[in-house]
């Protein structure tokens, strides 16, 4: 009896709920010529929502990563820059982060390569970069790429320090260099502190990947938004936003929590 209880208990049943309503939505898009057509055009913006995603959070993790190893690092100057870093980042919602980077932040750094590159431009083996050559997609990018690597580098921090000191200084004795303690002990253990918090970014990242549709990048929100303002579907419309985005996000976390058990089997955890 107990442990048919226990079987009852831990059988995911919210799993089973979601695959029946996602059966279910599914068989309503087949068979709907309403509900196929908006679904066949919002689904156009899943490729550039997966590409934002996807290189926003590599560049977030690189980064982050580099972040926190000033946070660790020896040199009083390189933590104090990276704690300040990780306050002011994380201490400004990303939809205004976004705004500032696109608006404020690109014609920024546009005018600061002009004046670094005069002599160049003025010898002609430079154009002039104008704003415009930089795309509203790439400055989305930067701003999930700043906003994220805030939060990230916590996650790095946090997954090194977790590791035993005694295991580090063990390498320091047999004459590992900083480097090779770091790839050959610290991070191997780390990365399994680390997968899960970071899986949750990556998941929040795709979430979040919606704000872009703000500055006209044609991800799925963007697409969602044209089709509902030209039909009026707007119960439509935002229901097929809402099941694509659940699919992608359900399915990345389920991948996440097997990728994170194979590891703990390997482990012996």
């Amino acid at each position: 009896m107990p442990a048919s209880t226990t079987t009852k208990t831990e059988f995911p049943w919210w799993l089973a709920a979601a695959a029946v309503l996602a059966l279910a939505a599914a068989l309503a898009i087949a068979s709907s010529d309403l509900y196929a057509e908006v679904f066949a055009t919002v689904a156009k913006g899943i490729g550039i929502t997966v590409f934002v995603t996807a290189v926003a959070f590599a560049l977030a993790s690189a980064l982050g990563l580099g972040i926190a190893l000033m946070a660790l690092s020896g040199s009083q100057w390189l933590r104090q820059i990276a704690r300040f870093y990780v306050e002011i980042i994380r201490g400004v919602p990303i939809l205004v982060l976004l705004f500032w980077i696109a608006f404020a932040g690109a014609p920024a750094l546009v005018a600061a390569w002009n004046a670094l590159t005069a002599p160049l431009q003025s010898a002609g083996l430079l154009g002039e970069l104008l704003v415009r050559d930089v795309s509203l997609l790439w400055r989305a990018i930067m701003a999930l790429t700043i906003g994220y690597s805030a939060f990230i580098s916590e996650v790095f921090r946090a997954g090194i320090q977790s590791v035993e000191k005694g295991q580090i200084e063990a390498a320091k004795a047999l004459g590992l260099s900083r480097a090779q303690r770091f790839r050959l002990i610290v991070f191997p253990q780390a990365i399994r502190m680390i997968l899960p918090p970071l899986g949750n970014d990556f998941v929040a990242m795709v979430k979040d990947s919606s704000l872009v549709s703000v500055l006209g990048v044609a991800d799925i929100t963007q697409m969602g938004k044209v089709y509902a303002a030209g039909s009026f579907r707007f119960f439509e419309t935002y229901s097929i936003v809402a099941y694509i985005y659940l699919i992608l996000t359900v399915g990345l976390s389920l991948a996440l929590r097997a990728l994170e058990q194979r590891l703990r089997r390997q482990h012996g955890e």
